[in-house]
């Protein structure tokens, strides 16, 4: 609890009374707990079975879904069997689940199954079966561990794993049943309140970001002045454009840097690595500034120079694009953009980033065998070329709304952000003991 950073989540939390008594538990991630709470290892509560190897060749076009890491997460794409597994790898509606490969913070933890029917279970995820507890209770207590356990994991980076012997041996409170139940009704019905405010808090993300988009791409194909003559585009979805504005094919406005380089070499270790899952989609804006050496970076990469746009050419990550102000280098699964004359870089990074442009390579990056645009078919999408002058006023307007935009999107992430601690700091304090809310339930 005191390693929260958010003074207004802990009072939140110190809202709630305490229990009269306390004692050491002796386990680090529990500190004190009430004295008539007792700790064990968590082995004596619950015992793991992990899901099967199955490999490609197991895997069909229909037959029962296979539960993978992804799927943990809300994917909807499964991997099927048609053969029969044995009866241990079976899940089902409500089976406690804890994935012990995985990414800290996302797919590494506790999860509960909510979708009915028969589902297999892949490798990398306990079933937890044999309970000696209440299982919702379980489900919230290991929620409260997962980042002591994390802690504990293997791995490097983001990526962790846990053995079977080391999650059984991790100390967990032990609390009579009917305390049990208390503690999962309250979290059951106060992260429920949380989730619902999280999900408004999502969605006005989302409409925020949606009317970020459709101002972009209103400014980058039908200009600022609504008493512009207009004239065909030659594009059916597309419609009227300005009269003066030019339709140019992408290679004739821009240059796509060809030529990869070690990022190995001495020369380019120290430089800026731009990856796409480094740039927030839709906005432009950056979310890591790490160089190729403090990346690991072993594989080739494109070198860039300020004023050049840095474009994904990997779908579905399309609408990711930014305008780094120094040199640097960026993944082969980026495209260097240098614009000519007649175009300012700050005006084809709206292009790129306007629902247009975005359908236009949706379209062509499904024509090849990999979901990416490749550098020729590029060069012949056509993009939008206003007069100068006109570009610099679109840039100048667009700056200026998507910034308000982005400071009320900012306000709310962190709204978001506060909740999400609060949610993880209540359910810290309850399955640990740091609250009582033996009274709040029936």
């Amino acid at each position: 609890m005191s390693t929260l950073a958010m003074p207004d989540v802990l009072e939140e939390v110190r809202a709630w009374k305490g229990y009269p008594l306390y004692r050491e538990s002796g386990a680090e991630w529990l500190g004190l707990i009430p004295t008539h709470w007792g700790t064990q290892p968590l082995k004596r509560l619950t015992e793991f079975v992990n899901g099967a190897a199955f490999k490609p060749q197991d895997w069909a076009d229909e037959g029962v879904p296979i539960i993978r890491i992804e799927n943990l997460n809300g994917g909807d794409e499964f991997n099927f069997s048609n053969r029969r597994a044995e009866p241990r790898y079976h899940v089902h509606y409500g089976d406690l689940l804890f994935a012990w490969s995985g990414n800290r913070g996302t797919s590494f933890g506790p999860f509960l199954w909510e979708r009915h029917g028969l589902h297999y279970l892949n490798q990398h995820i306990f079933r937890l079966t044999g309970y000696r507890a209440q299982k919702t209770w379980l489900y919230w207590v290991l929620r409260g561990v997962t980042a002591y356990v994390e802690k504990q994991a293997h791995g490097i980076i983001g990526l962790v794993h846990i053995t079977k012997q080391e999650l059984g041996a991790v100390p967990v409170p032990s609390v009579p049943p009917a305390e049990q139940s208390r503690i999962a009704t309250f979290l059951d019905r106060e992260t429920a309140k949380i989730d619902a405010l999280i999900a408004k808090k999502q969605r006005l993300i989302e409409l925020l970001q949606e009317r970020r988009t459709a101002l972009i791409s209103h400014a980058a194909t039908k200009g600022l002045d609504p008493g512009l003559r207009m004239k065909e585009s030659g594009i059916e979805w597309l419609g009227m454009i300005p009269a003066n504005w030019e339709r140019v094919k992408f290679r004739h406005a821009v240059d796509v840097a060809q030529g990869q380089v070690d990022p190995k070499d001495d020369r380019f270790k120290s430089m800026v690595l731009i990856a796409p899952n480094h740039i927030e989609s839709g906005t432009g804006r950056l979310l890591l500034t790490e160089t190729a050496d403090e990346q690991g970076a072993i594989s080739g990469k494109y070198p860039y120079r300020p004023g050049d746009v840095i474009y994904s050419k990997i779908r579905p990550e399309l609408r990711k694009a930014c305008l780094p102000s120094v040199r640097g280098l960026c993944s082969a699964d980026m495209y260097p953009l240098s614009v000519r004359r007649k175009l300012l870089p700050e005006y084809l990074l709206y292009t790129l980033l306007s629902e247009y442009f975005t359908q236009l390579t949706v379209v062509i990056s499904e024509r090849v065998a990999m979901p990416k645009v490749n550098r020729e078919d590029l060069g012949e999408c056509y993009i939008l070329v206003p007069p100068l002058p006109e570009q610099r006023e679109i840039v100048e307007y667009l700056q200026g709304s998507t910034a308000k935009l982005d400071a009320l999107t900012a306000k709310v992430r962190e709204a978001l952000e506060k909740l999400r601690e609060y949610r993880t700091a209540l359910i810290s304090a309850a399955v640990t003991g740091k609250i009582d809310v033996r009274g709040e339930v029936g």
